[in-house]
């Protein structure tokens, strides 16, 4: 066994043509590999390929080239292998509305080949805090109910790697809490791999251990988180002076002054040209006694946005 949980190799699909559209290629190519007990992070905007992809890892979409293995086991040499290693959590909420959470687990653990003596109904049901809805009928949950079902569903064959699509869009904070404790449980408790994808990139940022970014079919950017936010050179010192400042300063090459509403000044910079001592000197030359500062890194929003905007 490798210790790449998934790995991807010249991945490209390319959907048929509709109406007066021509056939669209959604992936070109896409080489990536994620490590097996990793929380890995798939980021990209609308369109960018992202459900594509977890739709063939998921078997729900047929690839039209390349080279797929889950958890060591080639798609094509060994589909239901592959297929059994990986527990799917979609966004959609796609739940049949006469079945109960527990007759749904059972169902879909049915489905998976798992024999009866191995379910873990009963406990998939307290982990996702249904055990008191166990018998009610799904069209009678709330849709956060719902979300959780479905991560119950993606774990009834205790897969190896789970990924989440979308999983806290829409919902309260209690289930958001609740999820996340439960997915960094399964990280640490039985070493299981999680690939999220969120529009939330604060979340992603605080989750992830790896990220890659997608944009238009193709990965852009793959890297530890840290790493990634550390490639932003952007830097900005916020001021809060004491008294009067003046409406413009006379300030080292490249650096950015913006007065912001409730007073404050904002000067932004690249560390690589420009240091905080500059700044300050520059400020207090102009007469400012400055009462407080704060520095602001750039975060994961940052690079999302500056890899993807205008590509």
């Amino acid at each position: 066994m490798t210790s790449s949980a998934i790995e991807i190799e010249g991945l490209r699909k390319i959907y048929a043509a509709q109406g007066n559209s021509g056939p669209k290629e959604a992936l070109k190519g896409v080489d990536l590999t994620i490590p097996q007990g990793s929380i890995f992070g798939l980021l990209g905007p609308n369109g960018a390929g992202k459900s594509t992809l977890i739709n063939i890892l998921a078997g729900l979409a047929i690839k039209t080239s390349g080279k797929v293995k889950i958890w060591g086991f080639d798609q094509d040499v060994n589909p239901r292998q592959s297929r059994a290693a990986i527990g799917v959590m979609p966004q959609e909420l796609n739940l049949d509305p006469f079945f109960t959470p527990r007759g749904a687990l059972e169902v879909q653990a049915g489905l998976y080949g798992v024999p009866k003596a191995q379910r873990r109904t009963a406990e998939i049901l307290e982990m996702i805090g249904l055990s008191d809805q166990a018998e009610a009928y799904a069209r009678t949950l709330s849709g956060g109910m719902r979300r959780r079902l479905l991560l119950g569903k993606a774990l009834v064959h205790n897969p190896q790697i789970l990924v989440l699509d979308e999983p806290t869009a829409g919902v309260d904070i209690g289930l958001r809490q609740m999820l996340w404790q439960n997915v960094r449980r399964l990280n640490e408790e039985r070493g299981m791999t999680i690939i999220l994808t969120t529009h939330y990139l604060e979340e992603a940022q605080e989750m992830c251990d790896e990220i890659a970014i997608i944009n238009h079919g193709e990965v852009i950017a793959r890297d530890t988180t840290a790493n990634l936010i550390s490639r932003m050179d952007a830097k900005t010192l916020v001021i809060e002076p004491e008294g009067d400042a003046p409406d413009a300063f006379n300030l080292p090459k490249g650096v950015v002054f913006e007065r912001r509403k409730d007073g404050r000044l904002a000067f932004s910079y690249s560390k690589g040209q420009t240091s905080a001592n500059e700044v300050l000197d520059a400020v207090k030359d102009q007469g400012v006694i400055i009462g407080d500062v704060q520095t602001v890194e750039p975060d994961l929003e940052d690079v999302f946005v500056d890899l993807t905007s205008g590509k």
